[in-house]
């Protein structure tokens, strides 16, 4: 099936020149290729800007620092395809990854579709699927991916229209902003889609927001982790279920990470 569907891959970056090329060379170099790549130069003071301009991009500059939910919510205000991706400018994917993504989405009709991850630093966390299955249930969609515990935004194509019904943004002004963003986007998924042969590697760099050690910073974190975790389970109550690996599903969730670590 030829697909001439577009998709917009939006790339927020701050100071990341040692990054941002091999990144864009890792989208341009996709199997699929109907892609609109937004990078977001979120006030960088290094060259990050000047080397994505050498690329086919459309690029979005903010004058300062505002952090990475508001550029990834300008790269939705200004995205012109039928599907979002959202890429970390220090991380990569495997060749085929649009181009199973968008098949599998085009093919069942899904608002999501979900990849592969491999978590070089929390490698419990990794997963990759054997088949195609799609879930129309908000409980297994929340149980297989564990987003309640695992927000990564970067996994999930995303329909472009499935965002703007549900008004789905992320948090500015907060650390960990991706948990909720992804924990509602998989609950209001009339269908999600999990695909093989997709893999989003989320690389373990230093100084990420996860790994900087700053005392204040590491405070931030930690307040916004609370807060995140707070509004998820006042999400849940107000929709009446229970959040696999949070409030329910421990013995579950706990012998998926033993068998994943066991498998590294």
């Amino acid at each position: 099936m030829k697909l001439t569907t577009l998709i917009s891959v939006i790339i927020p970056v701050y100071n990341g020149e040692q990054y941002i090329e091999h990144c864009l060379n890792n989208v341009m170099n996709q199997t699929y290729k109907n892609l609109e790549i937004i990078v977001v130069n979120d006030g960088s003071i290094d060259k990050s800007a000047g080397i994505a301009g050498k690329f086919p991009v459309t690029l979005i500059s903010h004058e300062q620092n505002r952090g990475l939910s508001a550029a990834r919510n300008n790269g939705i205000d200004a995205a012109k395809g039928e599907y979002i991706h959202f890429m970390d400018v220090d991380d990569s994917i495997n060749p085929d990854f649009y181009k199973n993504l968008i098949e599998a989405a085009a093919e069942t009709g899904a608002d999501i579709a979900c990849s592969g991850l491999v978590n070089e630093r929390k490698k419990y966390e990794t997963q990759l699927f054997k088949k195609r299955k799609l879930y129309a249930s908000a409980h297994e969609r929340l149980k297989i991916t564990y987003v309640g515990r695992r927000g990564y935004c970067v996994r999930y194509l995303f329909r472009v229209n499935f965002l703007k019904k549900h008004d789905l943004r992320f948090e500015e002004g907060r650390y960990i902003e991706d948990l909720l963003f992804s924990f509602r986007a998989v609950y209001y998924a009339g269908k999600m889609v999990v695909v093989p042969g997709t893999e989003y590697y989320y690389h373990n760099r230093k100084n990420s927001i996860l790994t900087n050690n700053d005392k204040a910073h590491k405070e931030k974190v930690h307040q916004d982790w609370l807060h995140a975790g707070s509004a998820m389970l006042a999400f849940a109550k107000e929709h009446n279920f229970k959040i696999p690996g949070v409030n329910s599903g421990w013995l579950s969730y706990i012998w998926t990470k033993f068998v994943a670590r066991h498998l590294q």
